[in-house]
């Protein structure tokens, strides 16, 4: 549902008086609406495939529709990226070796750290973790990484949203946060230290806490953003509290970019049934980032 999606953000005056330019299967585009003469172009491989039939012939359009608009942010040419929706599963097929948008636009920044965050309603949700197994992610979990990502955040919330002094909630990974030891020792040995670490960096951060009830304190306005330990914990939430509103951004990297909330849905594409509401916002998000980074009298 890409090309649809896409096409209704164009169409719905998204980007404002923003120039935009669409990268991509712009033939795809096109069956999906018509895009605005003023719509600057860059075609990248099509696969012809049929809507809702996945095929891993369509992924080299794919990747160099990504590759290229990440370098043209790089170059200075474009303020900002906003991306429709992969299929990890057929990207996987031919060969590609990332498991999202984010780790790959991390390897093509060349500098870093990647940080995924989704905005929606009155939630913040940004991840320690991002797309592993479920049982991979204590051991991939640990005090310096989340003091890292702690710091991407604080900073990023600052210069990209506005938020003078972040207050940033941080879960613990098991029940309770750990209920002293007695469900795990994660909390004790690994995120209570990157906490205390953070703070002394000068990061607001509070933790850990149990995800049960944290992110109910958040929508009542007690934090700013909530760290999640691992992909589901934190976007669960998020995706009941917004979804089809939420958008994704890319924290920590020279490259601001937004996205959808939602997957490729297949069995709808073609249909006439894609709703392009988080396309919409994630294309306004990115405006309003890009505006409020760029120095006085660059802005768009």
């Amino acid at each position: 549902m890409g090309p649809e999606v896409v096409a209704q953000a164009v169409q719905a005056g998204a980007h404002g008086a923003a120039r935009l330019r669409v990268y991509g299967d712009l033939e795809a585009v096109e069956r999906a609406g018509a895009l605005p003469p003023e719509v600057e172009r860059q075609p990248s491989a099509t696969a012809r495939v049929e809507p809702g039939q996945p095929d891993p012939a369509a992924g080299p359009g794919v990747i160099e529709a990504i590759e290229s608009a990440a370098h043209d942010c790089l170059k200075g040419e474009l303020d900002a990226m906003v991306t429709a929706p992969i299929s990890k599963e057929i990207l996987a097929r031919c060969g590609f070796r990332h498991p999202g948008h984010t780790e790959f636009l991390e390897e093509i920044a060349g500098r870093g750290h990647a940080v995924m965050l989704l905005v929606g309603g009155k939630l913040r949700v940004a991840l320690a973790t991002i797309h592993c197994p479920l049982r991979e992610v204590p051991e991939r979990l640990s005090p310096e990484g989340i003091r890292e990502v702690l710091g991407v955040v604080d900073r990023d919330l600052a210069r990209r949203f506005g938020i003078a002094r972040p207050r940033i909630a941080v879960c613990g990974l098991n029940p309770h946060a750990g209920e002293g030891g007695l469900f795990g020792d994660e909390e004790e040995r690994i995120i209570r230290p990157a906490v205390e670490t953070a703070r002394a960096d000068g990061v607001d951060a509070r933790g850990p806490l149990a995800a049960d009830s944290l992110f109910t304190r958040a929508v009542r306005g007690e934090f700013d953003a909530v760290l999640g330990m691992y992909h589901d914990q934190a976007l669960g939430p998020l995706k009941v509290h917004a979804f089809g509103r939420a958008v994704n951004v890319t924290l920590g990297l020279p490259i601001l970019r937004t996205s959808v909330d939602h997957g490729t849905a297949f069995d709808i594409a073609g249909r006439g049934e894609a709703d392009g509401a988080s396309m919409i916002e994630a294309v306004r998000l990115a405006l309003e980032l890009a505006r409020r980074e760029a120095p006085a009298g660059e802005q768009a």
